[in-house]
């Protein structure tokens, strides 16, 4: 759901909005490009707001503040590392819309990254560790990326490969102690297709085993394994009389769920002067339901949705992330220059889910209109 795609966006908050996209997966983040050291460093400071809600229930909200810092070693070394703690409370999420989502939740997650960047005459390197921990869930990872450019600088290729190991835990169920093991790879190419134009596609591959059912929702049985696969497509347009940049994004989804899922996005990034920029942006999603996804069928004696034919062996789930649906969201972003070492930047999106809106075939039925909104503000300073 949305505001698991938030909390996420406050330790990426300093590379993009919200739902920032993407070049891969969890873990593995690449430059764009092959970049010269640094010659400043930087703290930034954000503090995420996030609230969703279906009618007649106010469910989630998550307030996240964060830190990253960036600091140049001599010329050709960087190191930087972010922090964040997100606070979750509101009413139990729902495993599907029919389901009651009285009980109360309080959540606390806290997170870290750091990494080492080296910087060459026309590539760089660098190798990551990240870690994330709550009363149910801990997450480490290692990571480490590489770019080169050819000779003109036109043309820029990068590759990544991760890591990560999560220990899965429940409330509900004191003695689960289980585990996750996931491979993360990434390759992509940025090209300068002219004066005015900058084309990038990336490829990203996830390979996990382990566990992957939630243990707070029943009936939920989901495979031992789950390889996911993203291809993006990005291109930026520079409109040198409007100064203004038009980005143009397509991103595709695959799962051995059966999750199939397509996004485009777009964005207009409207210059002021050196001092004032405007970013409006829309996007839509379209994803087909994971072969296992039920809806449920409800009985007043059991009390629990329980699907047709429901053994407790086989996979099946009605986790509403995992159904059919469509989704829009819509976006602003303002970023000010205050002088040469401060800068402010504030942004605002919602984001609505309907199973109608799903294209290339019928949403999942008996999903109650999901919406979420969140505003997020930061302050830098260069030093």
């Amino acid at each position: 759901m949305a505001w698991e795609e938030a909390a996420v966006a406050a330790t990426e908050s300093r590379v993009g909005s919200v739902l920032a996209a993407a070049l891969l997966l969890p873990g593995v983040a690449i430059p764009a490009h092959a970049e010269s050291a640094p010659e400043q460093g930087s703290v930034e400071v954000q503090a995420l707001d996030y609230r969703d809600w279906q009618p007649g229930l106010q469910r989630i909200r998550v307030q996240a503040p964060s830190a990253h810092v960036l600091a140049p070693i001599g010329s050709r070394w960087s190191v930087e590392g972010s922090l964040v703690s997100d606070s979750v409370s509101g009413a139990s999420p729902r495993h599907h819309t029919a389901v009651s989502g009285a009980s109360r939740m309080s959540e606390r997650r806290n997170a870290a990254d750091a990494a080492v960047r080296h910087y060459g005459e026309r590539e760089d390197w660098s190798l990551g560790a990240a870690y994330s921990n709550e009363h149910d869930y801990r997450s480490r990872t290692v990571s480490g990326t590489y770019s080169w450019s050819t000779e003109d600088n036109n043309r820029t290729w990068n590759i990544g490969l991760g890591h990560s190991g999560d220990t899965i835990g429940s409330s509900d169920d004191p003695s689960l102690h289980a585990h996750r093991l996931t491979w993360q790879a990434t390759a992509g190419v940025t090209q300068v297709a002219s004066a005015a134009d900058l084309v990038q596609w990336s490829l990203g591959l996830n390979v996990g085993r382990g566990t992957f059912s939630d243990p707070y929702k029943f009936p939920d049985i989901r495979p031992d394994h789950r390889n996911q696969a993203t291809s993006l497509l990005r291109w930026n347009h520079d409109l040198g009389a409007l100064d203004a940049v038009v980005r143009l994004g397509w991103r595709f989804y695959g799962d051995s769920f059966g999750v199939r899922a397509n996004t485009l996005d777009a964005a207009w990034v409207q210059s002021f002067g050196d001092r004032l920029q405007l970013t409006p942006s829309l996007r839509y999603t379209t994803q087909r339901a994971a072969r296992f996804y039920v809806d449920p069928v409800y009985s007043a004696s059991l009390g629990e949705p329980f699907p047709p034919g429901y053994d407790g062996q086989h996979p099946v789930s009605e986790d509403q992330r995992l159904s059919a649906f469509g989704a829009l969201s819509a976006g602003l972003r303002v970023d000010v220059k205050l002088d040469a070492r401060w800068r402010l930047d504030a942004s605002v999106e919602r984001y609505e889910q309907r199973g109608s809106w799903r294209l290339g075939g019928d949403g999942s039925p008996g999903l109650a209109p999901f919406s979420a909104r969140w505003f997020q503000l930061g302050v830098a300073c260069s030093f």
